[in-house]
């Protein structure tokens, strides 16, 4: 499989971390992550201020298809993983969830514990 892009991978894996920790028992796919996170990569790498609004919906929407334990907990993985290529702006990365109006039930953090995600 070849990818477009290293941001790519690397922004939905850290903004599944950001955003979408909240995963299900169905196992979200990694591709649905990258997908909905990609409009938040300059973001996170080169931004400032407040994340552009196609990041947010595509956050928000991350968010609602990772429903079930399962679902978090794949997604996390994802972002962790990005986050890990990615290496984006610690601050940003942390202050996505809430700049976008979405919890999460985790730090946003390359290090974060996926297995301790609920």
């Amino acid at each position: 499989m070849k990818y477009s892009s290293v941001a790519v991978p690397a922004t939905a894996t850290l903004m599944l971390l950001i955003v979408l920790a909240p995963a299900a028992e169905a196992a979200i796919a990694c591709s649905d992550v990258i997908k909905d996170l990609r409009p938040c990569v300059n973001y996170l790498v080169n931004g400032s201020g407040m994340p552009p609004a196609a990041c947010c919906t595509g956050a928000s929407n991350l968010a609602s298809s990772a429903s079930t334990s399962a679902d978090k907990k794949a997604a996390c993985e994802c972002i962790k993983t990005a986050a890990k290529k990615l290496n984006p702006n610690p601050q940003l990365a942390k202050g996505l969830p809430g700049n976008c109006k979405i919890s999460l039930p985790f730090t946003v953090s390359a290090n974060v514990d996926c297995s301790k995600i609920g």
